[in-house]
């Protein structure tokens, strides 16, 4: 299967690393990740790690990080990122075809990469090939059933079903836990061009105008599925 495009990342990477510091500002989703991935001293894969803004997050204390990003002309950025970091390392690669062996990470991390639900199945089958019994795959999503975002969301893509997405995963054996954050930026300038990138024009404008500040609330998903530790292997 063809890798689908990100057309934000890939286009502007400037504005979306702006997006990136402006995400999470209560460390609300970090906090929950730890708890339904803890990832102190375990082997973590970043899957469209980008130009590897979470590396680092990681790596303060996983025992090793491995960054798959499938646009190479991201990869750059993110090797420079972790250039002094030992126990970090980036590779060409995709949710399919993880340049891993099989049972070897405990983590695997695929941050709005997953959107659609469907069509991610050879993803979550090779992300199950390369953890370990016990090890979790934790796919993270913007939840659009949530305003303002995902009214957004929604006009802008009259096609996604977000219910239909969560439907998908809990069929596939996910657990899921939202989450409640704030995305703040350092001006006003940084909110347009990011919100430029996210949606269409009209839509766009539109989201702009109805924020009167810096910060807007947005809510996430985590889907969380853990390998089986007994003999069972549902791959």
């Amino acid at each position: 299967m063809a890798v689908i495009k990100s057309p934000n990342i890939w286009n502007w990477p400037e504005v979306y690393e702006a997006e990136n510091r402006a995400q999470d500002a209560h460390d609300a989703l970090f906090t929950a990740l730890r708890e339904v991935a803890d990832w102190a001293g375990k082997d973590v894969v970043d899957v469209g790690c980008g130009t590897g803004f979470h590396l680092p997050r990681f790596a303060t204390d996983a025992r090793s990080v491995l960054g798959v990003e499938p646009h190479q002309p991201l990869l750059p950025a993110a090797t420079a990122r972790v250039r002094n970091l030992p126990s970090v390392s980036v590779a060409l690669g995709s949710a399919e075809r993880l340049p891993l062996p099989d049972e070897s990470v405990d983590v695997v991390h695929a941050r709005t990469a997953y959107f659609f639900g469907a069509g991610c199945g050879p993803g979550i089958i090779e992300a199950l090939r390369v953890l370990r019994p016990g090890g979790v795959l934790v796919v993270v999503d913007l939840d659009a059933t949530a305003s303002p975002y995902g009214d957004w969301m929604r006009a802008d893509l009259p096609h996604y079903d977000p219910v239909a997405v969560e439907r998908f995963f809990d069929a596939q054996g996910f657990d899921l836990r939202r989450v409640e954050t704030l995305w703040r930026f350092d001006d006003r300038r940084s909110l347009r061009e990011v919100l430029s990138i996210e949606f269409s024009g009209k839509i766009a404008r539109r989201a702009i105008d109805s924020v009167p500040g810096l910060s807007f609330p947005v809510r996430y998903r985590l889907h969380t599925r853990r390998k089986p530790t007994g003999l069972i292997n549902l791959r």
